[in-house]
């Protein structure tokens, strides 16, 4: 990559901070309970309607619960990796104030075939960071299980490789989800629906569909305030 490239990459980095943090549509209150959702396409919702992006639909059954929960903070683009994540959130500056920290991050070091030791590294690192940020506190941070891209149309002719790929990393995660004491909700097997159910994958044929966030909202929801 050119000097010049790796500086518009630096710019648009950077812009994360200031496009992707609060929705449309929420009132910012002091009270307010503060989110910081961390990952990839699947966090930003690509090729779903703001509104249906999963980190915005748990804010909305959280206040239906009756938590005092402000917009998420969304820090997340498509294709990015576990090194493009942390790169983020280093220029982003982030306080260590958050009441919930979300994290979602993976598959593009598996589609891009980084190495998995590799991602293990960059994957404790972030969770470490996660924990941090979240005041310190691992009964605040919550980590989402990676989905099956290989159960949706584009991804289809090579599923068995794929969904073999998205276990072995799903199988690091978790470990070392588990040993820093942090709730793991799996929603892969959700994912997994997307053949048998069309409408659960969105129209570009890769991406989860609003419905689909949905379901991966409910089980959200339930494990989040199982222990409240």
């Amino acid at each position: 990559m050119s000097n010049e490239l790796s500086y518009l990459a630096f710019q648009l980095l950077g812009l994360v901070c200031l496009v992707a943090i609060i929705p449309s549509g929420y009132a910012v209150a002091q009270t307010e309970r503060k989110y910081l959702a961390l990952g990839d396409s699947y966090t930003i919702g690509e090729s779903v309607f703001e509104n249906e992006r999963w980190p915005v639909r748990l804010v909305k059954t959280l206040r239906i619960n009756g938590k005092v929960i402000g917009a998420p903070t969304i820090i997340a683009t498509t294709g990015w990796r576990t090194d493009n994540l942390k790169y983020a959130m280093d220029k982003c500056q982030l306080a260590d104030d958050y009441d919930l920290v979300s994290l979602l991050i993976g598959v593009n070091n598996q589609y891009q075939g980084k190495p998995i030791e590799e991602y293990a590294v960059e994957f404790e690192e972030l969770l470490k960071t996660a924990i941090k940020l979240a005041k310190g506190e691992t009964e605040n941070v919550f980590v989402v299980s990676i989905p099956d891209y290989g159960y949706t149309p584009l991804g289809k002719p090579k599923q068995v490789e794929i969904s073999k790929a998205i276990d072995s990393f799903n199988a690091v995660n978790e470990n070392i989800t588990e040993k820093a004491g942090v709730k793991y909700i799996n929603i892969t097997d959700i994912s997994r629906k997307g053949i048998e159910q069309p409408d659960l994958v969105a129209g570009d044929g890769l991406h989860p569909s609003g419905k689909m966030y949905s379901l991966w909202v409910d089980r959200i929801k339930n494990s989040l305030m199982v222990d409240q």
